[in-house]
């Protein structure tokens, strides 16, 4: 019998906490635990493809630029999530590699690939940038890096010192560049790690080319894509809470066990799962469902094994 097919996504939080600050030490021990987990459910029974975020790790780097740019040449966004996408899947591919031998006694393929993700030139999301990256900034040092880099500024934080930051846009995945690539290391039991931090952000042009483009792809929808790419049989979304929650943070807070893609669909458009955080999860599982995938699974990564036994996690079906 074939092992079944499951996508994770993982969240960049995971990686690097909001309490963390980000040193090589903190993400190689958050990713040794994530290794960890993950190297279990391959040798069960399970093929594995994982894609990440990588909000923080961006965030950084830009800091790292923009602190340097006096002396050294800023690089385009798009540069960046490619660099996460290296730094990341390093680590991952190390300690799954090192826990998938202590397991089997021998070593095991993992590869990350550098992905590019289309988008469509003319989606809406491009006439409205929301998604904030980068420093914080002040009213006067925001206007001045608006002015000398033509970038979008907004006031994101008024609770902050510094409230201004920089927004990109924020458009759907339509298809990944490199999926031949992914399929073929899949069929050949290589675990992969791909589409970091959503994909680099390619448009196609006239005559094939992909060019890339500044701005971040939610990691969930492309995850929801990517299941779908490589005909999985499950999506395993994974986060910070063991379950999907309604009235969140409320006195009447209620954990959810199950939810169909309708009964899901109703609850986001009624505003239970804000977009800046459970919405586009639960989201990315009803289309995943929807699409055909025999289930979609939102949990927390130290609870991945038991959700896919069915004993805990939001189970999403069609």
């Amino acid at each position: 019998m074939s092992k079944r097919v499951v996508v994770l996504a993982l969240g960049g939080n995971g990686i690097q906490p909001s309490n963390s600050k980000g040193s090589y030490e903190d993400q190689f021990k958050n990713i040794d635990i994530t290794a960890q987990q993950i190297a279990h459910l391959i040798e069960s029974r399970y093929k594995v493809v994982i894609t990440h975020g990588n909000g923080p790790q961006v965030g950084t780097i830009m800091t790292q630029m923009a602190a340097a740019s006096d002396s050294v040449p800023e690089q385009p966004m798009r540069i960046c999530g490619a660099m996460t996408q290296g730094q990341i899947g390093y680590l991952l591919q190390t300690r799954l590699q090192y826990h998938l031998l202590k397991l089997r006694g021998a070593p095991v393929p993992v590869c990350t690939v550098v992905t590019q993700v289309v988008v469509d030139k003319d989606d809406p999301a491009f006439q409205n940038p929301t998604k904030p990256v980068g420093s914080f900034y002040s009213k006067e040092e925001a206007d001045a890096v608006a002015k000398t880099n033509g970038y979008t500024m907004k006031e994101v934080a008024p609770e902050k010192p510094k409230p201004w930051r920089r927004v990109v846009c924020s458009p759907k995945p339509q298809d990944i560049v490199e999926i031949d690539s992914i399929t073929q290391l899949l069929d050949n039991h290589v675990v992969v790690i791909s589409c970091g931090g959503g994909g680099i952000p390619v448009v196609r042009k006239p005559d094939g080319e992909c060019e890339g483009i500044d701005a971040v792809i939610d990691k969930d929808y492309t995850a929801a894509l990517l299941a779908k790419k490589v005909d999985a049989d499950y999506l395993m979304i994974l986060t910070d809470v063991e379950k999907v929650a309604i009235n969140y943070g409320k006195p009447e807070q209620k954990w959810l066990d199950k939810l169909t893609s309708d009964e899901a669909e109703k609850m986001h458009k009624s505003g239970e799962f804000p977009g800046g955080s459970m919405g586009p999860k639960v989201l990315a599982a009803v289309d995943f469902v929807r699409w055909g995938g025999e289930g979609a699974i939102i949990t927390s990564l130290e609870k991945a094994r038991e959700a896919l036994a069915g004993k805990t996690g939001t189970h999403f079906t069609k």
